[in-house]
């Protein structure tokens, strides 16, 4: 696990230091030196390499690591370049194109977001390969829980993305005023169609942060 070095070190260090940490550690170390687990151990803080506290200006909200081969890279929704683009993320990209009009790219890498200021964040940040949630309950929602909650510290104007039930049964830690709180169905294939398509987030984020004199969110994916 590469080291978290940047401003997030001040607002989550206290993590590093409880005992459920040390257990998290202990397994997530163990489970890489006996299988395949992804993200690469390099990657698994990326979402704050990319993204420094003070920067985040979007937060959504993701729940496991993508669990196939070169996929999952320590962003929410995210793939390597090169790599097919997920169901979700095609559908994010076809919401993103009827609401704000943006080409859907021809890959899923969404570095430039995270460089941008929208925190793609996983409620557990790692999977053994080829088996969903095989991490969940370990200790990762702890920790991501404290990442919530720092951004939710926040005084300044943030906003949250909460797709499908996981996302949104973390809204009552969201108490910030100052901070807009979207909600819609998760956009899988299975749930998509039962209202995310037509939820024009991205526009609403953007509209929020000028009104709030914040730079909005180029949310365009440029072709590679």
């Amino acid at each position: 696990m590469s080291q978290i070095t940047n401003d997030w070190l001040d607002a989550i260090s206290s993590e590093f230091k409880k005992p459920y940490y040390r257990e998290l550690y202990n397994f997530v170390k163990d489970e890489y030196s006996r299988t395949v687990v992804y993200p690469p151990a390099d990657d698994i803080f990326n979402a704050f390499h990319f993204t420094p506290l003070s920067k985040v200006k979007v937060l959504i909200l993701g729940q496991d690591p993508y669990h196939n081969v070169n996929q999952a890279h320590g962003l929410s929704f995210s793939v390597k370049p090169g790599e097919d683009i997920p169901p979700s993320l095609q559908n994010i990209y076809k919401e993103l194109n009827e609401d704000l009009g943006c080409y859907i790219p021809n890959n899923g890498y969404l570095e430039k977001w995270a460089r941008e200021g929208v925190l793609l964040l996983n409620t557990v940040l790692t999977v053994r390969a080829h088996q969903a949630n095989s991490h969940q309950g370990r200790g990762w929602e702890q920790f991501t829980d404290a990442v919530i909650n720092a951004v939710n510290e926040q005084d300044r104007p943030i906003v949250y993305m909460l797709w499908g039930r996981p996302a949104q049964s973390k809204a009552p830690m969201l108490t910030n005023p100052k901070h807009l709180i979207l909600k819609a169905p998760h956009p899988s294939p299975l749930s998509a169609y039962r209202g995310f398509f037509g939820c024009k987030h991205f526009s609403m984020a953007n509209e929020f942060l000028e009104k709030n004199g914040v730079e909005p969110i180029d949310w365009q994916i440029e072709n590679i």
